[in-house]
């Protein structure tokens, strides 16, 4: 049975941006030591724990020195088949055309 969550965007990137401080903090990493090992500006990390705006490259260099890359991989998989047609070997769609 799936789960599903009543959480908005807004509390999705303001629960992954607390998620990342909490890491930092319990490795013993200050917020200038972090920017200078992701190759972030200071601003940006801070801009990122406060608010959780950030763009998606600085978000991964900061993922990778927290240790925590490989959680992007769950990020989009592919949705399971749902018909025969589904698991028929052919080649991935590259695009959507309107009917």
């Amino acid at each position: 049975m799936m789960a599903f969550s009543m959480t908005s965007p807004a509390d999705v990137i303001k629960d992954l941006s607390q998620r990342a401080k909490r890491r930092r903090i319990d490795a013993g990493i200050t917020q200038r030591e972090l920017a200078a090992r992701a190759g972030v500006s200071y601003g940006s990390l801070r801009l990122f724990e406060e608010t959780g705006k950030i763009s998606l490259e600085a978000l991964a260099k900061i993922a990778f020195v927290l240790e925590a890359e490989a959680e992007f991989e769950q990020l989009f998989p592919p949705r399971p088949p749902k018909t025969i047609e589904d698991v028929i070997d052919r080649p991935a769609r590259q695009r959507v055309r309107r009917k």
